[in-house]
């Protein structure tokens, strides 16, 4: 059967509510279902609290068809200086502070709550949910998902919570009338750039941790699903956010890099590739957090139980999403055990279920098929290699050729040779779609795989399966991934908004969805001396020192 749109697809593949008629939706200025190269979409910038276009538009295609189907504006350099300015409009104190504005931390308490209210509604919930489907395709389940992790989110700062963050503390001083205040304090105009992956969740939680601290911010999303986040920011000025609070451009990398230098943020978080994060780290002189990407690891330990579920959910972190997802399973370390038992021909299994019908796989937005091909015949050129499953693209459809479309793939690569200094950049070289490297190792060899894991450069997620209490000691207490699952449980996918997620071992990383990481990333420590005296009555000018 040919896939000759999403919009069909959808209608076809899940049916939740009786009517999906979303002109009720009074803030939304496009509806996914009619979103066609008949009907294309129309996406706007945001700055100074008026919505705009630009001379240029870039006209996206749709994943599955290849029809054009939005417009996206292509903001020239010419065009940006406004948004510059509304930056640096921005005091380096914020827009407000633990001594500024205090109401507006109330005001974001009630935001939070009528959004996490409104994101209950079941049409509200499937209307973004099939957004992010028309820009990002994904299953159902996946993008439902996502929405339901950022209605957690918002549900999690109603009320006084986003004063909570702002929490102080106070430390006794050296006599009547002096104590130390540490306080979390804005950044001011601060920039947030984030990828196309996942369209709400990631830029929805990390703009709002930037709000809650009292920050403005710039946000640039990527052009290929920005029209997920434009709705978003119509969503919450119609809960209440005020509409100067925050600007949205659209434009290619070149210009977002100028604003960048320009406008000079005291702050930038950037969630994308490595390669860019580098960059940026540079021209903004270190005043940058970031979530880049990693190529995550999972080590199945030598106690083999729950070979079921345990091979579920390595497909799931490797494959759903078509394996875009920061934290998919990149590398699979095996231990002998779970070979015998089978677990590679129950992921070939797992993953042959997958198809385009139900976008269980789909198109890859960031590698052509050639490329993910042409990968694939690199490393089987290393002595020992094989593929375990999938290597062939996917046939009998309409996505257009400059996106990915791969069967679900593993390639087996023996540890030994992944160690070699000739073969090791090639076999850790991240394939952002439905792609991962396994081998095996025996319990003598775990000691070369924890060197894989200390040569690799990117430490996002990583998991441990095991129930072996000193297993698990050994691995946790010798890697340094900064989101970690541990137990025969384990998964390098899923950030829920309970979960810290972010790398670790770089004083750049950043975290998103707690409160720690809102903390960390969206405020500093500011330390106010108070010292209001009395000077006692007898007090004398000292000698000079």
């Amino acid at each position: 059967m040919q896939i000759r749109g999403l919009s069909t697809l959808l209608c076809r593949t899940s049916r939740r509510l009786s009517s999906r008629n979303y002109a009720s939706l009074a803030f939304a200025s496009v509806h996914p279902n009619e979103i066609s190269g008949q009907h294309p979409a129309d996406v706007k910038n945001l700055v100074g609290g008026k919505w705009s276009g630009s001379s240029k538009f870039d006209t996206l295609v749709d994943p599955l068809n290849g029809q054009n189907f939005i417009k996206v504006p292509n903001t020239s350099q010419s065009e940006v200086q406004p948004f510059i300015a509304s930056l640096q409009s921005c005091p380096k104190s914020g827009l407000h502070n633990p001594l500024k504005n205090l109401e507006r931390y109330l005001l974001y308490g009630d935001v939070s709550a009528k959004v996490a209210n409104a994101l209950r509604h079941p049409k509200l919930a499937d209307y973004f949910a099939r957004l992010i489907q028309r820009v990002s395709p994904k299953s159902y389940a996946q993008a439902e998902g996502e929405v339901m992790v950022t209605q957690k989110f918002f549900e999690n700062f109603s009320g006084d919570q986003v004063r909570f963050l702002a929490r102080s503390f106070t430390v006794p001083g050296n006599h009547l009338g002096q104590q130390s205040i540490g306080l979390r304090w804005p950044y001011g105009p601060v920039t947030i750039i984030t990828p196309f992956n996942f369209p709400l969740e990631i830029p929805a939680l990390q703009l709002m941790g930037a709000l809650y601290m009292g920050n403005k911010p710039l946000l640039k999303v990527d052009s290929k699903v920005s029209i997920v986040m434009e709705q978003m920011l119509r969503l919450l000025h119609d809960c209440g956010m005020p509409l100067e609070d925050v600007d949205f451009l659209n434009s290619d990398g070149p210009v977002m890099n100028h604003v960048l230098v320009e406008a000079e943020p005291k702050m930038t978080l950037f969630t994308g590739s490595s390669r860019v994060a580098e960059k940026l780290a540079g021209d903004l002189k270190g005043r940058i957090k970031l979530e880049d990407a990693g190529f995550d690891w999972k080590i199945l330990g030598p106690d083999v139980q729950q070979v079921d579920y345990v091979s579920w959910v390595c497909d799931q972190d490797a494959y759903a999403c078509s394996g875009q997802k920061c934290s998919a399973q990149s590398i699979l370390f095996m231990h002998e055990n779970w070979t015998k038992a089978g677990v590679v021909d129950k992921l070939k299994t797992l993953a042959k279920r997958r198809k385009l019908e139900d976008l269980t796989v789909g198109p890859v937005l960031t590698v052509t098929t050639k490329r993910i091909l042409d990968h694939i015949e690199s490393l089987l050129k290393i002595p020992g290699s094989k593929i375990a499953f999938g290597g062939k693209p996917l046939s009998n459809h309409t996505i257009p050729e400059i996106y990915g479309a791969v069967e679900p793939t593993a390639v087996y690569v023996p540890l030994k040779e992944i160690l070699k200094a000739k073969n090791f950049d090639l076999v850790t070289t991240e394939i952002f779609g439905p792609f991962q490297v396994i081998t095996e190792y025996k319990t003598a060899e775990l000691h070369l795989v924890l060197e894989a894991c200390e040569k690799m450069h990117a430490h996002l997620t990583a998991a441990v399966v095991s129930n072996d209490v000193h297993f698990l000691q050994e691995v946790l207490g010798n890697t340094v991934n900064g989101t970690t699952y541990a137990g025969i449980r384990a998964r390098t996918t899923g950030a829920p908004q309970n979960h810290w997620f972010g790398p670790c071992g770089d004083p750049r990383g950043a975290g998103i969805g707690t409160p720690e990481a809102i903390k960390l990333v969206w405020s500093a420590h500011r330390e106010i001396i108070q010292d209001v005296g009395p000077v006692g009555s007898g007090w004398k000018t000292p000698p000079c020192t």
